[in-house]
């Protein structure tokens, strides 16, 4: 008689189940319509754990009994004999189940599973009462089977909600370990922290928060550097393989073939993820040929010890857990192959570089999805291509890594995250190697120079392009000279400098030169008033860019045009261009851009009146410039905020986010800023304003955002501070000049009226233009009447 038939032998939980509330219902519901499910899962990410509790609360379907059959320390060839021992079975498994309503837990399959497949087959061939789970790091491949990847604990907490899962296990094992402990809202960024970096693993969080009877959290965050040494401390009658972190991922590494070896500890080579193009040209060699990379990828994936981690342009996108990775760093470590592989890691990032620069090439004419593909691919491998860098850098050797940033030029300046190479570019620059060419160093220095401009230097990005364009006008280098050329005209602002860069571009036969050319001349004439010229510009930029079918460049003009058309007055095609060049960027994430469009729209909207729209607009800007990391945009979309709010009548908030503006881009207050401040100071008085100004320069970044975003607002009051009036910025020389703009008259005629030069008269409005931010006579002239 089978024994199971009258009771279920499920163990007693050891302590309290935590989270997975929304997976356990999902797979309630999972085992009622499906008589084989398999959890699937790395070691240690709590698959058993979740089957017993699955299995108790299904147990009530099952009269026939529930039983959990282990098999993490089987040898191959003992499977049948083991499982009918376990039932107290002696005849034949399929008759003796025959048509009971059971469930058997098979936990850990992996050491016989090709054996377990075969149970499995038969006896749910021939009871059709049966319904097996199973846990596995890999799936039995049965007919009929359901794999159910367990995912980690959610670390995020989430919105108006209780603690992440994560954190909330973390929690209850800390409290048992030390029944004093508590969670903070100091310790609790800490504790978010160490669950995200041990991957959501429940084995990891358990075995760390066991060490808070010894160590704070703290300690714990900064010690995780050595991992498997740290989490070393399980309970004693815990399976050997759960008593560390080290045992868990060693039972998994033992159970591969030497294949499977080989490819996963030199998959450590990739510091974030990969495609299968990259593994093949990095990970294939002795014992592993390149035809049998993909193989053993699936397998690997399989055993749950590659995580598939979605896709890149339309490529499979692979990374490994963060655990794993330590592991497999040690091994590959210890095969000697390490200086090979990052080789060849470096290579292959350089090879797909040369292949970006290759489709943009004169003459190429690429369609878009082309494009667009290395722009989303280089978007998703930047953490690779800065891991490249530093292996260059760390060997001192700079010339490949220098060749793959500067193929990749257009994507780093375009992308919106410009800083992130500028560091390494200083430190391989510094590698002064003697084979090093001219031509190349001289393209890398003009490149750190576009990165010190679109971060603000503009003292270095002369520096560096001056430096650059010598070195490629030294060594005949004519691309590298058109490019430093534009870039110096960015800077400059020269009339001789910007039609020598056009020369240049057209000489040079490269429409996308000619495009960066064209753009230099509209953004300066849009800079000094000079519409039309902006207007033709633009125009231009956009013909070549249709093209070229580059939506890049087409949505760059159409931001120009948009600018032109608002400056004009003209909403309705500001509000159009603005739109269209938005429309062209949905597929790829070149943030400056999107961050322009967005910001635009909520300007047109605001200079309609639509506060709903405008508050909508800027919010997608705020938030996308914040999650960029983009500073300096930062500032400018809180100056946006402050003229939002005030117009919406928050005028502490509006004078709050217009000095955090201001303070971010430690510059002086000009004309928008006392647009704002104007109103305020009649609704709150200057000593009010002195006060909330003092607090809003003081604020961080994070503190300024939260201010715009969520209405936050400074804990402490400082000392007022007055902010500076711009009538007071100008000399009273300026303040005539303006007021002879205010009524209409030219240069020259200021120059007549008050008996100066022509050339100083110019001058004297740069300086106001520059003074109260404007870049037009017309807004000098609507400003005084403002002000009189």
């Amino acid at each position: 008689m089978l024994r199971f038939a009258d009771f279920s032998d499920l163990p007693a939980e050891p302590n309290a189940f935590v989270g997975r509330e929304s997976d356990l219902d999902e797979l309630v519901h999972l085992m009622r319509v499906s008589r084989a499910v398999t959890l699937c899962g790395a070691g240690g990410i709590g698959k058993t754990r979740l089957a017993l509790r699955l299995a108790a609360r299904v147990g009530p379907d099952h009269p026939g009994g529930v039983w959990l059959i282990e098999l993490a320390d089987l040898e191959k060839g003992e499977l049948r004999g083991y499982v009918a021992a376990a039932l107290g079975l002696a005849g034949d498994l399929a008759e003796s189940i025959a048509g009971r309503r059971a469930l058997l837990v098979l936990d850990n399959c992996e050491p016989v599973i090709g054996e377990c497949a075969e149970l499995c087959r038969d006896l749910l061939g021939a009871c059709p009462g049966l319904t097996v789970l199973a846990t596995s790091r890999e799936p039995l491949r049965v007919p009929g089977e359901t794999v159910w990847r367990v995912p980690p604990l959610s670390v995020d907490r989430p919105v108006g909600g209780e603690e992440s899962e994560a954190v909330r296990l973390f929690v209850a094992r800390a409290t048992a370990a030390r029944p004093d402990f508590e969670l903070t809202d100091e310790s609790r960024p800490l504790v978010t922290e160490l669950c995200q970096a041990l991957d959501g693993l429940p084995l990891a969080i358990e075995l760390a928060a066991a060490m808070v009877r010894v160590l704070s959290v703290r300690q714990l965050v900064e010690r995780l550097d050595d991992r498997f040494r740290l989490l070393a401390g399980g309970a004693r009658t815990a399976p050997a393989r759960h008593r560390t972190l080290r045992a868990a991922v060693d039972w998994s590494y033992r159970l591969l073939s030497p294949q499977e070896r080989l490819l996963l500890r030199r998959t450590a080579a990739f510091r974030s993820s990969w495609t299968l193009d990259l593994a093949e040209a990095v990970c294939s060699g002795p014992g592993l040929p390149e035809e049998d990379v993909l193989l053993r990828l699936c397998d690997l994936v399989d055993k749950s010890l590659v995580a598939l981690d979605g896709e890149i342009a339309g490529q499979a996108r692979y990374r490994l857990l963060e655990t794993v990775r330590d592991y497999a760093l040690e091994q590959l470590a210890e095969s000697g192959e390490e200086t090979e592989l990052r080789g060849r890691h470096l290579t292959a990032l350089a090879a797909m570089a040369s292949g970006f620069k290759e489709v943009i090439a004169p003459g190429a004419r690429t369609s878009w999805p082309v494009i667009e593909r290395y722009v989303n691919l280089f978007d998703a491998l930047k953490v690779e291509v800065g891991s490249a860098c530093d292996w260059s850098i760390a060997i001192g050797l700079p010339e490949t890594a220098l060749g793959l940033l500067t193929d990749l030029r257009y994507l780093l300046v375009a992308s919106g995250r410009k800083l992130d190479m500028a560091e390494r570019l200083d430190r391989l620059l510094a590698l002064d190697t003697p084979q090093m060419r001219p031509a190349l160093r001289g393209q890398a220095t003009i490149l750190r120079g576009e990165l010190a401009l679109a971060a603000g230097d503009l003292e270095l990005a002369t520096w560096c392009t001056r430096a650059g364009l010598d070195l490629c006008r030294s060594a005949d280098d004519a691309y590298g000279e058109a490019v430093g050329t534009i870039v110096l005209a960015q800077l400059t602002g020269k009339p001789d400098t910007l039609a020598r860069a056009l020369e240049l571009a057209r000489r040079s036969g490269d429409l996308i030169l000619e495009s960066l050319a064209q753009g230099t001349r509209a953004q300066l004439g849009l800079h000094h008033g000079r519409l039309r010229e902006a207007q033709r510009g633009f125009e231009e930029v956009l013909a070549i860019n249709e093209g070229l079918d580059n939506h890049v460049g087409r949505s760059f003009a159409h931001i120009g045009l948009a600018q032109v058309a608002r400056r004009s007055g003209d909403l309705a095609t500001a509000k159009r261009h603005y739109e269209s060049g938005l429309s062209l960027l949905r597929h790829v994430d070149v943030r400056q851009q999107i961050v322009s469009c967005l910001a635009g729209l909520g300007k047109v909207a605001l200079d309609q009146g639509d506060l709903v729209e405008a508050r909508a607009r800027f919010t997608e800007a705020l938030v996308l410039s914040r999650d960029a990391g983009l500073r300096a945009g930062i500032a400018r979309r809180l100056e946006e905020w402050a003229i939002l709010v005030s117009a919406e009548g928050d005028h502490r908030r509006a004078v709050l986010l217009a000095a955090a503006s201001v303070a971010l881009r430690s510059r002086q207050p000009d004309a928008r800023t006392e647009d704002v401040l104007r109103p305020a100071r009649t609704g709150l008085g200057e000593a009010v304003v002195g006060m909330l100004w003092s607090e809003g320069a003081g604020m961080t970044a994070e503190q300024a955002v939260a201010c715009a975003l969520d209405g936050a607002l400074p804990e402490r009051p400082m000392e007022p501070v007055v902010p500076v009036s711009q009538d007071s910025r100008l000399t009273a020389r300026e303040r005539e000049i303006a007021e002879l703009i205010a009524r209409g008259l030219s240069n020259r005629a200021i120059a007549d009226e008050l008996v100066i030069s022509p050339a100083t008269a110019a001058r004297h409005v740069a300086n106001i233009l520059s003074k109260l931010g404007f870049s037009t006579r017309t807004q000098i002239a609507a400003w005084v009447i403002e002000s009189r």
